[in-house]
């Protein structure tokens, strides 16, 4: 096997192992979950990261497509404790480069005190550490990729359907295969507009409901998303997960900022402060929702307190942090999808997933 270099921006090098050839940039984040990395791997809230897990051996129950979140892998790397041949082989016909064989925990606790960082990789039988820290110079802060909509967006309508029953409008900043099949399982026609769609467009399929989606980046840098689902406030329901949550907030007056190094994972703990009930969740942001704006807090993490519900009940609109969809995760929280349809007065029965 050949060699490979990590270079973070805190000055130092980690020596590994190539499992994908290539050379790369960009923010080290790590996942806490121990299953679903086919799901991780294809999440695009990943776009312009590198992807460390925190779990040891990555692989172990093979690859499967059906289980992919999208058509391709979005981390710009990613780094395992050990990968098995059969994820080595899928990252490197993805050309994504992969490394392994160093201390995913150090690299773990490193980013919990420092927080999210810039890194830069080299791996293959030529890489050296130069050649880490040269990629490492020109990675950016996840602030300044402006429009990484666009590399995670559809370029164009293209519509789900579902049953007919409604018309969702989904406005696709990087969203997750399982958020549309979890609308058109409850009967939805699903339209995916692009993450920078214009309003006149959205309005011609006469919505019933307007939903954000989850994506990666910086919410600031969603200015046309935010400016869309203004237009659409108190004429349509809306909805949105993830980054979806953080732009709607937006529209209402609220803030957003930057966590140290973000919630990744499948076991974050939400309460409910209606109910006072914890549920179990599934997250990947690096963002949050600071100011709420005209919105009102419905639900908190319990490790941090950080926002993880928002609603307005004037204005039908109702937002997660996490996500319900819950792929990998626990189930606890599918039931959002069905207050979603009562937003638009349409709920369709499902059976119980």
């Amino acid at each position: 096997m050949s060699g490979a270099y990590l270079a973070l921006a805190d000055g130092r090098v980690f020596e590994a192992r190539s499992r994908s050839p290539g050379r790369t940039r960009g923010e080290l984040v790590f996942t806490t979950a121990y299953t679903g990395y086919e799901e991780s791997l294809t999440d695009p809230s990943y776009e312009e990261q590198i992807l460390t897990f925190s779990y040891p051996l990555i692989g172990n129950y093979g690859v499967r497509a059906e289980r992919f979140e999208s058509d391709r892998v979005h981390p710009r790397a990613a780094i395992a404790r050990e990968f098995t041949d059969e994820v080595a082989a899928w990252l490197a016909d993805e050309g994504v480069p992969a490394i392994d064989h160093l201390d995913t925990r150090e690299l773990v606790t490193t980013v919990r005190e420092e927080g999210a960082m810039r890194c830069g990789i080299a791996a293959g039988p030529d890489a050296t550490p130069e050649d880490a820290r040269e990629e490492l110079a020109n990675a950016k802060d996840m602030s300044e990729h402006v429009d990484i909509g666009s590399q995670v967006s559809v370029s164009s309508k293209t519509t789900y359907h579902g049953g007919g029953e409604y018309d969702v409008a989904l406005v696709d900043c990087g969203v997750k295969g399982s958020i549309v099949d979890s609308l058109t399982a409850r009967g939805a026609d699903v339209h995916v507009f692009p993450y920078d769609a214009d309003g006149s467009d959205v309005a011609a399929v006469d919505p019933d409901l307007l939903f954000v989606s989850n994506g990666p980046g910086d919410p600031a840098n969603f200015q046309q998303a935010q400016s869309l689902v203004e237009s659409f406030v108190g004429d349509v329901p809306i909805a949105g997960i993830c980054l979806g949550q953080q732009i709607v907030a937006r529209a209402f007056g609220g803030t957003t900022e930057k966590m140290r190094f973000g919630h990744r994972g499948v076991n974050q703990p939400v309460r409910d402060l209606r109910t006072d009930q914890v549920v179990m969740t599934t997250q990947n942001h690096g963002y949050t929702v600071d100011e709420v704006g005209d919105l009102e807090v419905t639900q908190v993490n319990v490790n941090d307190g950080t926002v993880e519900g928002l609603e307005c009940t004037e204005s039908n609109v109702i937002t997660r942090q996490y996500h319900p969809e819950a792929n990998p995760g626990p189930h606890d929280s599918l039931g959002f999808f069905d207050d979603v349809l009562e937003l638009g007065e349409c709920r369709i029965p499902v059976a119980a997933d």
